[in-house]
């Protein structure tokens, strides 16, 4: 899914999947959120990280729950979707 480009059902582009967000339990990973957008793009080189000595104060992250599809194509999203 990295690498994906994210649009909304009306075509606006969003960015492209950077990252994904997901919750492990001891039996299974559920997905949560896709990271999208030039924040997710540092976050991804390490800009950010726990650990790291620069913290990025906000996430593009949009939430799993606004996923309509996601394929080879890429992902599309319901309009009015907004990143947290």
């Amino acid at each position: 899914m990295v690498g994906l480009r994210v649009a909304t059902e009306s075509g606006d582009r969003l960015g492209r999947v950077h990252d994904i967000r997901a919750e492990l339990t001891p039996r299974t990973c559920k997905v949560t959120g896709l990271v999208v957008g030039r924040i997710g793009f540092l976050e991804r080189l390490g800009f950010g990280a726990p650990g790291s000595g620069s913290r990025l104060r906000g996430h593009d992250v949009v939430p799993w729950s606004a996923v309509i599809r996601a394929d080879r194509r890429g992902v599309v999203l319901k309009d009015g979707t907004k990143t947290r």
